[in-house]
């Protein structure tokens, strides 16, 4: 068996190609930082929540986990305009990875905030800052620092995820592929491009956000050392604090 490959028809698909890969890396950035502000937001209630805010969280965390994405875009696509909510399909895959992504960061960051020991939450409360505070400064940065390959994997798996939006008419990088493959008959090229390009996406991605990742929280994962740097940044803001109160009587 023999097969001639072809490539000469893609070069006029070029630009629908370079825009399929923008609204891909756009999709994914948009819900990564929404699904981020979901993980956190969800992680700390599920942490130090009330009772019933802790079982509804666990409630939308089994369910995400436990259902297809695809299923999830298509109730969000074609689900909600019957209740009401009209969305188009960017919107509507915006929403479904956010929400997505949302359900694991929460079980992912939960994880980092059960990492820390507790007795830097205890010298912390220890020196008078409240308990908002405390997570803020001390326990956060620590916890995502200790998770943040994990939720890096989960970003990469969303982005690679994204690709079932084109089922909804996304114009993401897999729509463009089965538009092209549906007018040069040419599916095998046309694929073996787009696998090529969302491997040498996941690379990049991946090296840019470990980067980023040493730069921001580099020295800040929970050791056994007696004063980790986030009780240090929170030592020295309650210093801060109580000598501009200080000041303030003083004056």
């Amino acid at each position: 068996m023999s097969y001639t490959f072809d490539f000469s028809s893609f070069d006029m698909y070029a630009g629908m190609l370079v825009r399929g890969v923008g609204v891909t890396l756009g999709l994914t950035a948009i819900s990564t930082v929404l699904g981020g502000i979901v993980g956190i937001a969800g992680a700390a209630g599920a942490a130090s929540g009330p009772k019933w805010l802790r079982a509804l969280i666990a409630a939308y965390v089994e369910l995400i986990r436990n259902t297809p994405f695809l299923v999830q875009l298509f109730f969000v696509f074609f689900g909600l305009p019957s209740l009401g909510l009209h969305i188009d399909e960017i919107q509507a895959a915006i929403f479904a990875m956010t929400v997505n992504l949302g359900a694991y960061a929460i079980e992912i960051v939960r994880a980092g905030i059960d990492s820390i020991p507790r007795g830097q939450i205890q010298a912390a409360q220890a020196l008078g800052l409240q308990q908002r505070q405390v997570f803020r400064h001390v326990v956060l940065p620590q916890a995502v620092a200790n998770v943040f390959p994990a939720l890096l994997s989960q970003v990469l798996i969303v982005m690679l995820g994204s690709a079932v939006v084109s089922q909804i008419s996304v114009p993401d990088l897999t729509y463009a592929a089965n538009y092209i493959q549906s007018r040069n008959f040419r599916s095998f090229e046309a694929y073996v491009i787009i696998t090529a390009t969302y491997l040498a996406l996941s690379i990049v991605l991946r090296q840019v956000l470990n980067r980023l990742g040493k730069g921001l929280f580099a020295g800040r994962a929970a050791r056994s050392a007696p004063a980790p740097r986030g009780l240090l940044r929170a030592l020295s803001w309650t210093r801060s604090a109580r000598a501009a109160s200080t000041t303030e009587r003083s004056s």
